[in-house]
């Protein structure tokens, strides 16, 4: 389905992907793991298309989108939905009118700039809303929500495109437990259910082991890792992250019973 060959990224004399190559022959979820700058963001926008590559190649169906531009590369990035770390919402704008603004690719300039939507849509994304469990929070302005609400309101837009791929870039980095367990299993849910591939940017390792299905490790632009949950041991964590023998996976767990174990022996 989707085949990523010796795709790089250079910024002036760094190199921020180094000739990375992934393939996927059929729909999962993936999580790339890695410490700050290891390229992780990068990989997600090349593929997504908001970042040219400087080399290499990404072809999904046969069809190579490296360099599609215009209607083509909208095309797309609707095919290939995005969801970012700090929701990209609408603050004052309603939440169900933020969940239509991923259909804004394919309306037409006069709807959009009176902000016409057909009743279908309308109706597709409450239903969309209350398939993330949160349909009551429809008529609301976005800024009223909590950060969980609020990346669920952004699932949700992503939903809207109707995408084949969903790529999300740290979708949890920067919410409580409570509501990271939440985003991760509407995450999980969407692939399993629709079928759709989802490939995440995570931040802790119990994350990536409970939720995907194959992990892909980054060092340095590389990929220095690409394997499954259960080969993910904290001595292969260490190699990703240049870690030492002191490295903790606790310290940066977001399983509520994990914290809680470390509240007793505080």
């Amino acid at each position: 389905m989707l085949s990523i060959d010796a795709l790089t990224k250079q910024f002036g004399e760094k190199i921020a992907v180094d000739s990375a190559n992934i393939h996927v022959d059929k729909p999962m979820m993936i999580g790339i793991i890695g410490r700050s700058g290891a390229g992780k963001s990068t990989m997600l926008r090349m593929l997504n298309r908001l970042s040219d590559a400087t080399s290499g190649s990404i072809v999904y169906e046969g069809e190579d989108v490296t360099h599609l531009r215009g209607a083509a590369k909208r095309n797309w990035q609707s095919r290939c939905a995005m969801i970012f770390q700090q929701f990209n919402l609408v603050p004052r704008m309603d939440v169900v009118s933020n969940v239509l603004h991923g259909t804004l690719n394919r309306r037409s300039t006069l709807s959009t700039m009176f902000n016409l939507y057909p009743q279908d849509d309308i109706h597709k994304a409450i239903d969309i809303l209350n398939r993330l469990g949160i349909a009551e929070q429809a008529p609301k302005r976005a800024e009223a929500l909590s950060g969980g609400q609020q990346q669920r309101v952004a699932i949700a837009r992503a939903l809207m495109q109707d995408p084949k791929i969903i790529l999300a870039d740290e979708p949890i980095a920067s919410l409580d437990p409570m509501n990271a367990q939440i985003v991760m299993q509407s995450l999980r849910q969407i692939h399993e259910e629709d079928g759709r591939m989802v490939i995440a940017n995570l931040h802790t390792l119990d994350t990536a082991r409970r939720y995907c299905d194959r992990v892909i490790g980054m060092r340095d632009g590389r990929i220095v890792f690409d394997g499954t949950p259960e080969q993910l041991t904290t001595g292969v964590a260490r190699d990703i992250y240049g870690a030492g023998a002191d490295f903790s996976e606790a310290a940066t767990s977001t399983e509520i019973e994990t914290l809680d174990r470390q509240k007793e022996f505080a």
